[in-house]
């Protein structure tokens, strides 16, 4: 019986001695610290256009200069191909379902996008891009002053009708900001000049339509002296319209940004100028701080939570050499 019972306890023993040690392991791999478990772990940051223009091919190179230089990020370069602010609210839940930490968008809708991207805001670090959402809860607008862009468009359409007249304006969306903001700062700067402007035409970002918006406008306004697009496609699908009906020359044509068939349209003295952003800035800038900010560093938000980049004028005189800078840029 003293031989049952000493076999007993020592088996017991040898039971409490395991169930000791396995809950021992068990909890030790509970407590580990967060910063352990994601030791490595590389964060998604993303930047989201508002279209498929060429525009974006130099903003997607910014991107990636400033990935290649990000430690423990990884960038992603998102484009809604029809335009619409439905595909794009898709691409944004998409990002934030799959852990994005943080995202740089060009609102399509600002003023509609608004409540989503409030609700984004609640679940990463949301900045605008190109054109921002002023009411939303974004961080950070990283572009163009579009109002002082405006305004440089508007000097420009002085400059090549001194003597007044009728122009078109030619948009893909009239309720995104940098649209609204450029035309605002068109008309401020043709304010109290003979230039009359006849109306703003859009196209929902659809090319075939930007252009029969020019020819359009060409054959209901005869006398039409000048034509400005808004928006990087509106340039060559205006100077498309406009040596179609052989006017070249007859309609000055002001646009903005750096497709290729806009400057060649300088080059050759069919377009007159056009404004340029920083496209590649855009890419570069808005990665590079989402990253300090995610890191803990919101000092680089100012007070007013913009950062303004330079836009320039390009005639025939600056063409040569920005062309020149943009293939190196390109890479091309």
């Amino acid at each position: 019986m003293k031989a049952l019972l000493s076999s007993l306890a020592a088996l017991t023993l040898v039971l409490v001695g395991c169930s000791s040690s396995s809950t021992t392991s068990t909890k030790t791999d509970e407590t580990k610290p967060a910063a352990e478990t994601k030791a490595g772990e590389t964060k998604t940051i993303a930047f989201v256009t508002n279209n498929a223009s060429d525009f974006w091919t130099i903003a997607r190179k910014g991107t990636e200069k400033a990935e290649g230089e990000l430690t423990g990020y990884k960038v992603e370069f998102k484009i809604p191909q029809d335009g619409s602010a439905a595909t794009q609210k898709q691409i944004l839940d998409d990002l934030v379902s799959n852990g994005a930490a943080g995202i740089a968008v060009s609102p399509v809708d600002p003023k509609n996008q608004t409540p989503d991207l409030d609700q984004l805001a609640e679940k990463t670090t949301i900045f605008c891009q190109d054109s921002d959402a002023p009411d939303s809860k974004r961080s950070l607008y990283v572009g163009t002053d579009n109002v002082a862009a405006g305004k440089m468009a508007g000097e420009e359409v002085k400059k090549a009708l001194p003597n007044g007249g009728k122009i078109m304006v030619f948009v893909g969306k009239a309720d995104a900001q940098n649209a609204k903001e450029r035309f605002e700062g068109l008309k401020a700067a043709l304010e109290g000049s003979k230039v009359q402007i006849i109306d703003l035409r859009t196209d929902d970002t659809d090319h075939a339509r930007a252009k029969q918006n020019a020819a359009d406008t060409l054959t209901s306004y005869p006398d039409v002296a000048g034509m400005v697009g808004l928006w990087s496609y509106n340039g060559p699908a205006i100077i498309n319209a406009v040596k179609e009906a052989g006017k070249v020359g007859k309609v000055k044509v002001i646009c903005f940004d750096e497709e290729d068939d806009t400057l060649a349209g300088i080059a050759d003295g069919s377009i007159t100028a056009t404004i340029v952003q920083q496209p590649f800035e855009f890419g570069y800038q808005s990665m590079k701080l989402l990253a300090k900010v995610l890191d803990g560093d919101k000092s680089v938000i100012p007070e007013n939570k913009k950062v303004i980049i330079d836009t320039k004028v390009i005639d025939k005189s600056s063409v040569a050499e920005f062309s020149a800078k943009l293939k190196e840029l390109r890479g091309k």
